[in-house]
């Protein structure tokens, strides 16, 4: 999985770099040093589409009419406090924050156990307690690893972290394959451990109820949990979430449709987007 999307993200990356030109198939399986016939082969196999029509869900027009979409959908889920009308991909996330105690004491008594993954969007690190998920962070680069540990190591000083990926692997089938064991996982929802202020865990809340192939902007979290004028804050928040994919702040973008900011790269970013538009589009 991992090897697909680091050519998925070299494919999106070259693209953003030669928009004005629009390079065809050939151009683009040519730079990645891949056949025309595999890389529509990659695409189709990672995404379930085209490298064509996953590129049209990433433009900056696309996702202002999915912003203009979403509207109605998401207003009308918190006028009547539903998680969302319609679920189909979504999964079941179960959330927890820590106590003021625990959060003080930096989890002291907590037994935390995490793993090195591969995923649809890149291998991460993976932790977590008995109560559930404390961290899911993506790894890029050499010193990825390194600092993924540090800041487990840093946020949670008192506890005890075990290296066990046999005890994460369940979790990770879990998140990103939940149609392997789809009636188990309808029972089974995922549990996360929020560790983080009221405020950000107030926002982390919000973005669960973005459901999958959907988006919203800054100012949009920000009319939910009734501060409007605190989107340059709930950027924060959102900046701060250290649990990616669940707590989905990947589905928040610019009222402009450009789609950046994102804590693991706004090429993961755009991948998730159209991986998750095109999630929504086969369903």
């Amino acid at each position: 999985m991992s090897t697909d999307y680091q050519r998925i993200a070299e494919a999106i990356r070259y693209l953003e770099s030669n928009f004005r030109e629009q390079p065809d198939l050939d151009v683009l399986a040519a730079h990645l040093g891949l056949s025309p016939f595999y890389l529509q082969r990659l695409f189709t196999r990672w995404a379930g589409i085209s490298p064509k029509r996953f590129i049209q869900f990433l433009t900056a027009e696309h996702a202002k009419q999915l912003l203009e979409d979403s509207h109605s959908v998401l207003d009308a889920t918190y006028e009547t406090g539903l998680s969302s009308p319609s679920r189909l991909h979504d999964l079941m996330i179960a959330i927890e924050a820590v106590t003021p105690g625990e959060f003080k004491n930096k989890g002291a008594g907590l037994q935390i156990f995490y793993g090195r993954h591969a995923t649809p969007f890149g291998d991460c690190l993976l932790a977590a307690t008995e109560r559930g998920i404390c961290l899911l962070t993506f790894l890029d680069g050499e010193d990825a690893w390194k600092d993924a540990l540090a800041e487990l190591q840093v946020r949670w000083q008192a506890a005890i972290i075990t290296e066990c990926p046999e005890r994460t692997q369940p979790l990770i089938e879990q998140i990103f394959s939940p149609n392997s064991n789809a009636t188990q996982n309808v029972a089974r929802p995922i549990n996360v451990l929020l560790h983080g202020t009221n405020f950000q865990i107030k926002v982390w809340e919000a973005l669960l109820k973005i459901p999958t192939g959907a988006v919203a902007s800054y100012d949009d979290v920000a009319q939910w949990i009734g501060q409007p004028s605190a989107a340059r804050a709930v950027g924060g928040a959102v900046g701060a979430n250290n649990i990616a994919y669940l707590i989905p702040c990947h589905r928040v973008i610019r009222k402009s449709g450009v789609i950046q900011e994102y804590r693991w790269g706004p090429t993961r970013k755009k991948a998730m987007l159209g991986w998750e538009a095109a999630q929504k589009m086969a369903g």
